[in-house]
This record gives C-alpha cells, structure tokens and sequence, in this order.
C-alpha cells in the first residue's frame, strides 16, 4: 500500500463506523482521515478532518467527497427512522449518492457495510434496501468493491434495543454451536468489522467482493 493515503468515513457515530475512525486514524498508512456527518464529534486528532454536510444535497458537497478509500458505514433502523421511506433514505440513497460522487472524483475502493441476508429479491423490507444498495453500488466504476455482510454485531450502542439484547445473548451463549455451513451466522464484535475492513483496504482487492461474519471474524481477529 502506498504512503499518504486518504480515507473517507460515513457513519463515523455508529457501532462500526466509530472503530472505523479509531483504526483509520492509529493506522501509519493514512494521513488524512475525513468524516462526513450532520454533526461534530467530540474528538481532535492531527489527521482527522470533520466535515459537515447536509446528506439530503450532496450533490452540493461534491468538493468535499474525494478520497482514494471510502468506508461507508451509514445506517438506521426502521424504529429510529420511523417511516420506510426515511430508512431507505439513510440506508440506500445517502450511502448511494457518496459511493456515486466519490467513483466520479476518482475514488479507488468502496468498502460497505451491508448485512447478512441482503437479497435485491428479499421479501423482508431490511434486506431487500441492503440487496439495492449492494447492487447499486456494484455497477459504480470502483476498482474495488468490498461488501461486508456482518451477523449480529455485537458492541455498546448509544441507543437501547431491548430486541437486540436478548438475540445477542442467546447467540453469545449458543455461538460455539455454529459450525460449518451455519459458522457465518455467528455474532461479530463491531469492532472485529472495522478491523477486517481496514486490513482489506489495505490489501484492496480488485473487482467485487463479499465478505461474511465467519471470514470477517477470521480477518479482524487477526488484524
């Protein structure tokens, strides 16, 4: 990997994104790291630069969305959201419309968190916006394109989901189970994602290339 590279971050407040940042930023192979969000965070660091943009006119930021790797870990819940119109928003057309002026400015690698179970053809609303994304941005004219599709994550959230909490004790407590064909299913540490995507950034693989919870873990334990 060549010196002086640039990373682009959206999603820097969530689970994955917020390692993401703590990795891009402790990482000697980047000297600029670059945030896009609707607020600043409370962190100063000599490679970090915070920008804030307004996703509903991207467009108008073209300037500012330039990097060789993009890392876009935007995402929401239907709950938060509200409406399916307002998560497909945040989840399809705000990550949609980075990947595509990016891969206009030159971009080389697009790295996406997606999930697992993301199908275009889904029945189940979630996956089938995440399959959209997927495809959508697989057309993008990126040299790389890294897809990964955690689990469970697992990790403190800001925002209490009684839901998750009892799926991810139950796969906590029964994960030694999942073996073979079913390992993928496995919960992952937020930040063992964020591990994986930064070490295959670095390694930047060419064309499109998907990446599950057992490879994920595989990658990021070892990063």
């Amino acid at each position: 990997m060549s010196a002086r590279r640039k990373a682009l971050l959206v999603g820097a407040t969530g689970l994955v994104g917020g390692h993401c940042l703590d990795k891009l930023l402790a990482d000697a192979d980047y000297d600029r790291v670059v945030t896009l969000s609707r607020k600043l965070l409370p962190l100063e660091h000599e490679k970090l630069e915070q920008q804030l943009v307004d996703f509903t006119r991207l467009p108008d930021f073209a300037s500012l969305i330039e990097a060789q790797d993009i890392f876009s870990c935007l995402g929401t819940t239907i709950k938060k959201a509200r409406t399916k119109e307002a998560f497909r928003e945040v989840d399809f057309t705000y990550q949609y419309e980075v990947a595509r002026i990016a891969s206009e400015a030159g971009a080389e690698q697009l790295l996406l968190v997606s999930s697992m179970g993301a199908d275009a053809r889904s029945s189940i609303f979630y996956s089938r916006v995440k399959g959209e994304l997927e495809e959508a941005v697989s057309k993008l004219p990126f040299s790389g394109i890294q897809i990964f599709r955690p689990s469970l994550l697992l990790g403190a959230r800001e925002e209490i989901r009684p839901g998750e909490r009892v799926s991810e004790y139950m796969m906590k407590t029964f994960s030694f189970l999942m073996v073979g064909p079913i390992e993928k299913y496995r919960p992952v540490q937020a930040s063992v994602v964020a591990a994986a995507m930064v070490k295959v950034a670095k390694e930047h693989p060419a064309g499109i290339n998907i990446f599950r919870s057992d490879r994920i873990s595989a990658m990021g334990d070892g990063a």
